[in-house]
Parts: structure tokens; C-alpha cells; sequence
């Protein structure tokens, strides 16, 4: 796996925070203010170089808004998901985001960024059928994929056995059922699972999950963007395990 573009201020200071390895920066000449200052704070603090270069070399490297920082790092850590199970962490809760066919990278960054904020504690995705984590993940978790471990695994079916042997409870997110998320208790430990916008959850995963959820929606409209909906059901969990 080859390095990873990534860009903007947000992403490469989050990237620096949390120790990835810088391969290369480039950063726009007389770039100024406050965001580029505590960026440069950091790369001097860090001991990390960098290239001063016109804003063309950067605009070369991507067309998408740069923000006068484009870099490489070493590619993402991906996790087996038996090391991310037996984890030690001080999380009283534990939350997995299990990814059925989201292949839009912009949808994939948001539901990560979604999980950092929630302090999830992984997301889980097959090898196959899944958005790649590239520039476009990165910027759109806004530092998120630093903060959060993400697991591929052959295939979700057997990630979804593990799961529950574990005594995690497994919840798909469907238009297939009456229940509402609000009736879901999300005090437990407990794997989302998320299904494509066009298809849904695959029937064969469906059928194994414990519970099936589903928000309320006016007959106007359909369907949410599943990043949107992944973010209402990890803070209606939030809301519930406040009150615990």
C-alpha cells in the first residue's frame, strides 16, 4: 500500500498530533494566519521539514481545497478485529460501526468523524465493497481516521459472530422493521450496523443481526444520507448512556 495524500490544515495538524509519519509536506510560500501560525508551531516543535512552494505546485498535487498544506504519510493503521476486541481501553461503553457497502468517500469520512466525536471504539468494513481510505476520507473526518481504529475484515458475516460472541449487541439500521431507535437500548455494548443509501444492509447480514432499528421520517422523503443517519443513532445512544 502505497503513502497517502493528505491535505488541508485540519487533517495534517490532527495527522501530526497523533504521531503519523510525515513523508513529505508542502506548504504555499507567505501562507498566513492563525490555523498556518499553530501549524508551524508544530512542525517546529515536532522537528518536521517541509517544502515552501507556489500555490501551483500544490494545485499540480490536488484540485480539491488545499488550503495552502498538501502532504504524504505513511499509509492509515488497519486493525484485526480480534486485537480491536480484546483492546484494553477505559471506555465504559463500547460502540463498533460495522460499514455494509458505503463506497462514497466523503459519506465514509463523515461517519468516521462521526465516531471520533462519539469516542467510538472502531469501525469495522469489509476488504471488498468498501470506499477506499484515501485523501478524501482523511479531510473529510477532519482528523478523525487518526483517532479512531478501523478493522477489515473478508467478510462482515463473520465479523457480526465474533461481535456477538463477544456479547455485543448488534443492531442494523433499516427501513425493514417498526421499531424506532428511540426503543433500542444502547446502554449495552452494541455494534451499528450501516447499509448502503441505494441497497440497504445485505438480507444475508440483516437476518443475523439482534435488533433492527429505524428512524422516523416524514412521507416527504424517504431516506437520509447514511452518514446522517449514522450520526442520529450514535447520539440517541450518547443521550441514553448519559442518563445511566
Amino acid at each position: 500500500m502505497g503513502n497517502n495524500l493528505i491535505y488541508g490544515m485540519h487533517p495534517i495538524i490532527e495527522a501530526i498530533k497523533s504521531g503519523q509519519h510525515i513523508d513529505k509536506l508542502f506548504i504555499q510560500k507567505n501562507l498566513k494566519g492563525s490555523l498556518s501560525n499553530s501549524l508551524f508551531d508544530l512542525l517546529k516543535e515536532k522537528n518536521i521539514s517541509f517544502n515552501s512552494v507556489p500555490i501551483e505546485k500544490l494545485n499540480r498535487l490536488t484540485r480539491e481545497n488545499h488550503q495552502g498544506v498538501v502532504g504524504y504519510i505513511s499509509p492509515v493503521k488497519i486493525y484485526k478485529l480480534e486485537a480491536l476486541l480484546e483492546e484494553k481501553n477505559e471506555v465504559a461503553h463500547k460502540t463498533y460501526i460495522l460499514l455494509d457497502g458505503i463506497t462514497d468517500p466523503r459519506n465514509f469520512g463523515a461517519i468516521i468523524r462521526t465516531a471520533a466525536a462519539i469516542d467510538a471504539t472502531g469501525i469495522i468494513i469489509p476488504e471488498n465493497n468498501s470506499a477506499p481510505i484515501n485523501e478524501d476520507v482523511i479531510k473529510t473526518s477532519a482528523g478523525g481516521i487518526f483517532k479512531i481504529p478501523i478493522s477489515k475484515v473478508k467478510h462482515l458475516k463473520d465479523a457480526i459472530f465474533l461481535l456477538q460472541s463477544y456479547e455485543i449487541i448488534t443492531v442494523a439500521a433499516t427501513e425493514k422493521t417498526d421499531n424506532l431507535v428511540y426503543g433500542a437500548d444502547f446502554k449495552k455494548d452494541f455494534a451499528l450496523i450501516m447499509g448502503s443509501e441505494g441497497r440497504g444492509i445485505q438480507s444475508s447480514i440483516l437476518n443475523l443481526c439482534d435488533e433492527k432499528v429505524k428512524l422516523p421520517m416524514s412521507e416527504h422523503i424517504s431516506s437520509l444520507n447514511v452518514s446522517v443517519a449514522c450520526g442520529i443513532i450514535l447520539y440517541e445512544s450518547v443521550r441514553q448512556r448519559m442518563t445511566i
